[in-house]
């Protein structure tokens, strides 16, 4: 049997034969966001998810509902991020959404899933039951009331590119048999600005 002397030497050859990893360097590790198993199943009314791996990354869900004769619903909202990663650098990022993730709910459900740096993401959603009847929104009243943006400086060699790999994706068994609206923004990379806008105004039922 090896002695503790000669067990601790062969650990300490171990751990300095290791190099360490820089912080960037674990990022291409940890920048990998699935949503998978039976999460959300059978799920019914409002399920709002954000889920995010790396930095500097924005998200959001909004809803907004109204009821009355004279019912109105407006969102606001804004956002804005620095872009924290470094031009041409190597990023390995996935979203994936697998598994029986959302199979046969209803209802409304809006998820923000994002891997990389500095993204900005946003759903929606503005209901209004009103006995004025249905009324049409613009492009422009949907612009002004919500917006996201990704900033950051430009590199210095544009048709320069970046190494590793960028992928996301829903497996064909996720999300069957949904009966509602789905909203899904679902980003690998850096620097992207998404968004979901759903309004919807109609006059009460007669019955």
């Amino acid at each position: 049997m090896a002695s503790p002397l000669a067990l601790a030497m062969c650990a300490s050859a171990l751990a300095q034969s290791t190099p360490p990893e820089s912080y960037a360097a674990m990022l291409n590790y940890l920048d990998n966001d699935t949503i998978g198993g039976n999460a959300l199943e059978g799920t019914q009314g409002i399920s709002s998810v954000n889920t995010a791996a790396g930095n500097g990354n924005l998200q959001g869900n909004l809803h907004a509902f109204a009821l009355g004769s004279q019912a109105q619903t407006l969102i606001q909202a804004q956002q804005h991020t620095r872009n924290y990663s470094t031009p041409g650098a190597t990023l390995y990022a996935s979203a994936i959404i697998s598994g029986n993730a959302y199979d046969n709910g209803q209802g409304i459900a809006s998820i923000n899933q994002v891997s990389g740096n500095s993204n900005t993401q946003l759903n929606g959603v503005a209901a209004t039951l009103a006995s004025q009847g249905i009324r049409e929104a613009t492009d422009g009243t949907l612009s002004a009331a919500v917006s996201a943006s990704a900033g950051g400086q430009p590199s210095s060699n544009p048709h320069a590119q970046a190494g590793g790999t960028r992928s996301v994706g829903v497996d064909p068994s996720a999300m069957e048999g949904f009966n509602g609206v789905m909203q899904l923004n679902q980003v690998a990379g850096s620097g992207n600005a998404s968004d979901n806008l759903l309004l919807l105004s109609a006059p009460p039922s007669s019955h």
